[in-house]
């Protein structure tokens, strides 16, 4: 239950009027969930294509990925449940997250950038040869 009361009135008013969340900031949190989820999941496939058909190095790399792929889930599952709760309690303040997008690009940056490092040192093959 919200610790808001159900009528409030606006700043400089004297009537209180029942406030009302619009459906589509409901639909605007799971919209933004879902679009993380087909993220993981693209990055999930690409993990287990580098571990199905990848050498030494595919492996390792498909570690890191899958190491990013669930982090983005869990953040995704968080922040989604975060956002809903402050929805269905009227919250009224910002919604937005700064510091987690940001993690998540670092984390993704250092997975692709481990992975060209350890081609380079490898010589380029690509475990055929």
């Amino acid at each position: 239950m919200s610790s808001q009361p159900l009528l409030q009135s606006a700043p400089g008013k004297r009537i209180a009027l029942p406030t009302r969340v619009e459906p589509k900031v409901f639909f605007a949190n799971e919209r933004t969930f879902l679009s993380y989820l087909n993220f993981t999941v693209l990055l999930g496939g690409l993990a287990i294509g580098l571990l199905n058909f990848g050498d030494s190095v595919g492996r390792i790399s498909a570690g890191l990925f899958t190491l990013v792929a669930m982090g983005t889930m869990l953040y995704a599952l968080i922040t989604f449940h975060w956002r809903a709760r402050s929805i269905r309690m009227r919250g009224q303040g910002g919604f937005d997250d700064r510091v987690g997008p940001t993690v998540l690009a670092i984390a993704l940056a250092v997975a692709v950038l481990v992975n060209f490092v350890l081609r380079v040192a490898d010589g380029g093959n690509g475990g055929g040869e």
